[in-house]
């Protein structure tokens, strides 16, 4: 087996992590060897007795910063030469699931969670690499954006679903649509019957209906991914 990857999550507040990392998928991944997790307490490398991790923001203004110090000592302690320095910020560019794929590639990735209102500008300019969000709204800190793309990321590793690709191939998104609706027995529920088409056993019949659907779903609710597709081929 090929060496696992390293995901290291710097955070204020690690118990928000502990029970995440310990269940279904990421639990499963951590046992079979396709990933180390550790949770680093970004508390941990402050200077003082008070563990303090903050500041008030040069020029004035409501709110706290992060300081420098225990961030870049925190990077520099977990840090490897392949590592992606991941700050989750609603300022980042998009997650989504080509992104995911392409962070699955990775061998060691360092997500830091910032706080408060925000990080030194420092700590961008000289650690971070990738700058990552999860939607255009704000949360109290990184540590909820930072779980959502552990498990987008982890769940595509190879094995970790079982089956080989085929788990991940027909999900949404992963060709640029919305999935198609899925049914399982009984066949015939509270008078609302499964499509005949999926009872058949015609599996070529079958593609062409969840091709369709899929592809009515995704105009009806995400019109935005057809055009997206449209722009590419031309």
């Amino acid at each position: 087996m090929s060496e696992p990857m390293r995901i290291d999550v710097l955070t204020l507040f690690p118990g928000m992590l502990r029970g995440f990392l310990e269940e279904s998928m990421l639990k499963r991944a951590t046992r079979m060897g396709a990933v180390v997790f550790r949770v680093v307490d970004l508390r941990d490398f402050a200077h003082d007795a008070r563990r303090t991790a903050d500041d008030r923001p040069y020029g004035g203004g409501p709110g706290m910063v992060m300081k420098p110090e225990l961030l870049f000592e925190a990077v520099e302690a977990v840090r490897t030469p392949e590592a992606r320095v991941i700050l989750m910020t609603p300022q980042g560019r998009p997650f989504v699931q080509r992104e995911a794929r392409q962070l699955a590639t990775a061998r060691h990735l360092v997500l830091l969670c910032g706080h408060y209102e925000g990080i030194d500008e420092r700590v961008r300019q000289a650690l971070v690499t990738d700058e990552i969000s999860i939607g255009d709204y704000v949360l109290t800190n990184g540590t909820l954006p930072a779980a959502v793309v552990v498990d987008a990321v982890v769940r595509l590793l190879p094995g970790v679903l079982g089956g080989g690709t085929e788990a991940t191939e027909s999900e949404s998104f992963t060709d640029g649509m919305l999935e198609f609706p899925q049914y399982t027995r009984p066949p015939d529920f509270r008078g609302m019957r499964v499509p005949d088409v999926l009872l058949g056993g015609d599996h070529a019949a079958v593609a062409e209906w969840r091709r369709r659907q899929s592809l009515d779903r995704t105009a009806k609710r995400r019109p935005d991914l057809l055009q997206v597709q449209a722009a590419g081929k031309s």
